[in-house]
C-alpha cells in the first residue's frame, strides 16, 4: 500500500478510517527513497503555532549537534501527524500513544522512539464548562457538542472511556456531537456558546482559569492517575537506514526532557519566548507564561509497557484487536535513550 501520493483529502479519509474505525491489520507500505546522503542532518517536522516542542527546544539548546530541524508547517493533532510521517513527509511525529497502538495494530511502519507529554496534577487534559452551565456529569453530555483536537486522538478517547465508564451505551455516546477545532480556540469557542464542552490541557486550562468563569466536569488523570501519554515516532524503514540521525534525535530530545526537569520555571519560559521570537513563523508568546511541563516524569523520557498497555487492552475489549496479537514490549524501542541504559544499569 503506497500513500505518499494520496491527495491530501483522501490521506485524511485513510486516517479516519484508521484510527476512529476497525484497525487494517496486515496492512504494509512500501516507502519511496529516502532522502539522498548529503541531506540526512536535516530532519523534516510539523508543529503547533504559539508553541514549543521538545524537540525545537533540544535544537535550540545544542543537543541535536549539526542536525537541523525543518518546519512544514502546523498540525492539527497526533493523529494527523501521524499520516504525515507514514506517507514520507514528515521524518518524525508526536502523538497520544493510543492512536499509535492502532496504527502499528494496522501494520503500518511507525516506532515510538521516546516519550513526549504525559498527564500528572500540573499537566493533565480536562473537560470543561462554563460556570452557569446545567452539564454536570456523564448523562449530561448526550445531545452536547465536546470540542476535540483530532479524533482518534487523546481528548476524543478519554472522553468516550469516561461516558462508558459510566454507564452510557454505544448508541448514547454516538448522541455527544464532537467537534474537532484548534485547542486554542476551543475557550473562545466555549465563552461564544459554540460549543458546550471544551477540553483544556497545561498553558490553556491555566490561561482559561485565570479568565474565569469555567469549571471541570473531569479529568484525564480522574480516571488514570499520572501518566505517560505520548510519544515521537520515527518509520522504522528511517531508522534502520539512518541510525545515527535517530540515535541524535532521540539523545536529544532525551536530554531537553531532563533540562525541563531541572531548570526553574522562569528560565524555561524566557527560552521558550526567545525560540518563538527568534523563528519569525508570525506567532505571539502569550501562552508560554502559563507553562506547566511536559507531564512525563520518566528520566529522559525513557517508555514502557504501561505507557501502551492501557491502549492495546482497550482495542481487545472493541474488538479491534485479538488478545496477544500484539506484544507491548515489541511497540515502543529506547534503544537510543541514553537514560534507558542508565536505568538498566541501576536495575530500574
Amino acid at each position: 500500500m503506497t500513500i505518499h501520493n494520496i491527495p491530501q483529502l483522501w490521506r485524511s479519509l485513510f486516517l479516519a478510517a484508521l484510527v476512529g474505525g476497525t484497525a487494517l491489520v496486515g496492512c504494509s507500505t512500501q516507502r519511496v527513497d529516502e532522502p539522498q546522503q548529503a541531506a540526512l542532518k536535516e530532519l523534516r517536522y510539523q508543529s503547533y503555532p504559539g508553541l514549543v516542542s521538545l524537540p525545537e527546544l533540544a535544537q535550540d539548546l545544542g543537543y541535536l549537534g549539526d542536525v537541523k530541524l525543518s518546519y512544514v508547517g502546523t498540525v492539527q493533532g497526533g493523529p494527523q501527524d501521524l499520516l504525515t510521517l507514514v506517507a514520507g513527509d514528515v521524518d518524525f511525529a508526536g502523538a497520544f500513544n493510543g492512536a499509535v497502538v492502532k496504527v502499528i495494530a494496522a501494520g503500518l511502519d511507525v516506532v515510538p522512539v521516546v516519550a513526549s507529554y504525559g498527564s500528572d496534577a500540573e499537566q493533565n487534559v480536562g473537560f470543561y464548562v462554563l460556570e452557569n452551565s446545567p452539564i454536570r456529569g456523564p448523562r449530561d453530555f448526550i445531545g452536547k457538542k465536546v470540542a476535540v483536537n483530532a479524533y482518534g486522538a487523546h481528548y476524543d478517547f478519554v472522553v468516550k472511556d469516561y461516558l462508558a465508564r459510566h454507564g452510557l451505551t454505544d448508541d448514547e455516546i454516538r448522541q455527544v456531537e464532537l467537534i474537532m477545532l484548534p485547542p486554542v480556540s476551543s475557550e473562545q469557542a466555549l465563552r461564544n456558546g459554540q460549543i458546550d464542552i471544551a477540553v483544556f490541557s497545561g498553558i490553556l486550562e491555566k490561561r482559561a482559569l485565570k479568565h474565569g468563569g469555567v469549571r471541570s466536569i473531569f479529568k484525564d488523570i480522574d480516571l488514570y492517575g499520572p501518566f505517560t501519554a505520548g510519544s515521537f515516532s520515527m518509520r522504522g524503514e528511517f531508522i534502520q537506514a539512518h541510525p545515527e540521525l535517530a540515535r541524535t534525535f532521540v539523545s536529544g530530545v532525551a536530554k531537553a526532557q531532563e533540562w525541563l526537569h531541572n531548570t526553574p520555571k522562569e528560565q524555561i519560559i524566557a527560552r521558550m519566548e526567545s525560540i518563538i521570537e527568534k523563528r519569525q513563523r508570525n506567532e505571539n508568546t502569550a501562552l508560554i507564561p502559563y507553562y506547566t511541563g511536559t507531564g512525563v516524569h520518566e528520566v529522559g523520557g525513557v517508555q514502557k509497557d504501561q505507557d501502551f498497555a492501557p491502549w492495546v487492552s482497550a482495542l481487545e475489549k472493541e474488538h479491534k484487536l485479538k488478545p496477544n496479537q500484539i506484544e507491548v514490549s515489541r511497540i515502543y524501542s529506547n534503544e537510543f535513550n541514553p537514560y534507558a541504559k542508565d536505568q538498566k544499569s541501576k536495575g530500574i
